[in-house]
């Protein structure tokens, strides 16, 4: 659990870079609370900062192997190997050494004995650079999911990378700027493969290998979903669903540090939390898990289209069944609404969303945890993978020529305009066109989707919405779970984000997967009798958001008082009247239908403030 920083230089006298290199490191150092070091080699050089998970004493990073006085290759890697140690055996038996138990020396000794199909025996998550001495080529590598965070941008001399977008601003040449078209991938509701907002900045794909060698960049995919026949009958696959959820749980359990469970009352976290609840006992630590509520908001909970019931009780429930040490933090509307941890949430995420108290919320949860465990097991990415959201169950929205969360907000208006941009200025909306920057986002999913000739036309369709899923929804919500935990030093993993799990699943045929008709059938069978039925038969409520009409006046006036400022650098993105009409009756945006999507609008403006007085060049 690290931030990596690196900078390549084909010139050999060049200088930016390497000088740039501390700066970079220090960019990081909320992502690294224990250790940092830089390590600078030639035209070479790492940064690297250090939360400790596995082998903290021996750990420290860079590292770098050597054989008769020369370096063969030296690593920085921010992630972990769940598997390490099964990886540590095997390379011993190849002749392979080690002077430290931790999972990073097994990584770099992997590269060396089987190269970049070092992928292929790794189980985890990870984000690293290798500088191969050997070859003189640096090497950029991704999880198969994309879980860890991995940018890079080009030089005239060279090349960058790290784990934020906001390392490579610490070189002369790179500054935070956006155009039209990263404002399209701010505002539109897909992200690219590849790309991020800001200019002249990419990603590593998801499941890639990048090679830097003299001046080149090649980048290869080493893993990606592929359609295949399913092996199983309904039996046979409820059996292996509770197989393979029950391995990577008890996988993802690996740590020297302490552990614990993210719950919420509803099936994915709690079981998750049924499985890992006995290990922590046969390994001495007591099951600890921790909900999340806001103040008042189980007595005065109201019903709407998305959310049935409050989490807490049921995070009770499960904390009874199953003898839970249970932590329940409450957070109250003052808090939420606190223009600091507003700021705070941005520069972590390095852009301004629309998510306002779910943002807001999961950093409170995660700075609160963390004073508890270093290490936290997340139910994220079941609804991604068991098809747990509306969109998959509804033929409307299913069958809508688009990607299915934008026609969902089509059904309530906002057909031309993306989530949280509805108090935007409408030539800013008219230039960027969103719609067709998304639909051509949408036909880009499609042409990629992997499908089998025998594919019925419901069988092909729920591929692609599963492929559209795990492609363009699913990247933002990894990259956001881990800003917004790293710059707290708290580690969470994601058990239903296991490539193999998630290929599995996405070749089970739609007839089994949605056997009774219901959304994560099979994951409800497969934990039938193991996580409490009263869960299993409850209906999905999504991350929750407060319902407290404080909050939403809090938020207005905030607003209110932006558009008032004369020197606010968002009035230029703005309607202002229309924005200033929606400010003015809060209670508006604290529940019922369309409270939260309106309520979007607002905090999308206040984000888009913050963000713009931080110093981004925004250009259109």
């Amino acid at each position: 659990m690290c931030g990596i920083a690196g900078v390549i230089d084909w010139v050999p006298d060049a200088r930016d870079g390497k000088e740039s290199i501390a700066r970079m490191t220090e960019v990081m150092l909320c992502r690294g609370l224990d250790e940092q070091d830089v390590w600078r080699n030639g035209r070479v050089a790492f940064g690297h900062t250090r939360t400790s998970i596995i082998d903290p004493a021996n750990g420290q990073q860079p590292m770098t192997v050597s054989h008769d006085g020369r370096d063969l290759a030296t690593i920085c890697y921010n992630g972990e190997i769940y598997n390490y140690r099964e990886l540590r055996e095997e390379l011993r038996g190849l002749g392979h050494h080690f002077r430290t138990n931790s999972d990073t020396e097994v990584l770099l000794h992997s590269y060396l004995e089987w190269g970049t199909e070092c992928v292929h025996h790794l189980h985890g998550i990870f984000a690293f650079g290798v500088w191969d001495a050997r070859s003189e080529q640096l090497l950029l590598i991704r999880d198969h999911m994309g879980v860890k965070p991995l940018f890079y941008a080009r030089t005239s001399t060279g090349l960058l990378f790290g784990s934020e977008p906001k390392v490579m601003f610490c070189h002369p040449e790179l500054e935070a700027a956006v155009d039209d078209n990263g404002l399209r991938e701010l505002f539109s509701q897909a992200k690219t493969p590849g790309t991020s907002i800001f200019k002249n900045i990419q990603e590593v794909r998801p499941g890639s290998v990048l090679h830097v060698k003299d001046g080149r960049l090649t980048e290869r995919n080493y893993w990606k979903l592929s359609a295949r026949e399913h092996p199983h009958d309904l039996d046979g696959t409820i059996a292996t669903v509770r197989e393979m959820v029950g391995g990577t749980v008890t996988e993802q359990l690996v740590a020297d540090i302490s552990r614990g469970i993210l719950v919420s009352g509803g099936i994915d976290s709690s079981t998750i939390a049924a499985l890992a609840a006995p290990r922590l006992r046969e390994e001495g630590e007591p099951p600890r898990a921790f909900g999340m509520t806001f103040t008042g908001y189980a007595e005065n909970f109201r019903p709407d289209e998305v959310r049935a019931t409050p989490d807490i009780a049921y995070a009770r429930l499960l904390s009874r069944r199953l003898d839970l040490d249970l932590t329940e933090i409450e957070l109250s509307p003052e808090a939420l609404a606190d223009p600091a941890l507003r700021a705070a949430v941005v520069d972590r995420q390095d852009q301004p969303t629309a998510l306002g108290d779910m943002d807001a919320s999961m950093y409170l949860l995660f700075q609160q945890v963390k004073q508890h465990i270093g290490v936290a097991l997340s139910g994220d990415t079941a609804d991604e993978v068991f098809a747990g959201f509306v969109w998959s169950h509804k033929p409307e929205l299913m069958n809508a020529p688009t990607f299915p969360w934008v026609a969902v907000g089509q059904l309530h208006g906002r057909a031309s305009r993306g989530l949280g941009c509805g108090l935007l200025d409408r030539t800013l909306l008219d230039k960027l066109d969103l719609t067709a920057y998304t639909q051509a986002q949408y036909e880009a999913t499609l042409a990629e989707t992997p499908l089998l000739p025998g594919d019925s036309a419901v069988q092909r369709r729920i591929r692609e919405i599963d492929y559209m899923h795990m492609t363009r929804w699913l990247p933002s919500l990894l990259d956001r779970g881990d800003r917004l935990a790293m710059s707290c030093g708290l580690e969470v993993r994601v058990p239903y984000c296991d490539p193999a799990l998630v290929d599995y699943a996405y070749n089970i045929p739609w007839e089994i997967k949605s056997f009774d008709g219901r959304e994560k059938s099979l994951l409800r069978a497969a934990f039938r009798g193991v996580v409490p039925d009263e869960i299993l038969d409850r209906r999905k409520s999504p991350y929750p958001v407060t319902q407290d009409v404080r909050y939403a006046e809090l938020i207005c006036g905030q607003l209110l008082d932006v558009l008032s400022d004369p020197s606010s650098p968002v009035i230029a993105f703005a309607d202002v009247e229309a924005a200033r009409e929606v400010a003015r009756t809060p209670e508006r945006l604290a529940s019922g239908a369309g409270a939260w999507a309106a309520r979007s609008d607002v905090e999308m403006l206040l984000n888009l403030d913050v963000w713009l007085r931080s110093g981004v060049r925004v250009t259109f």
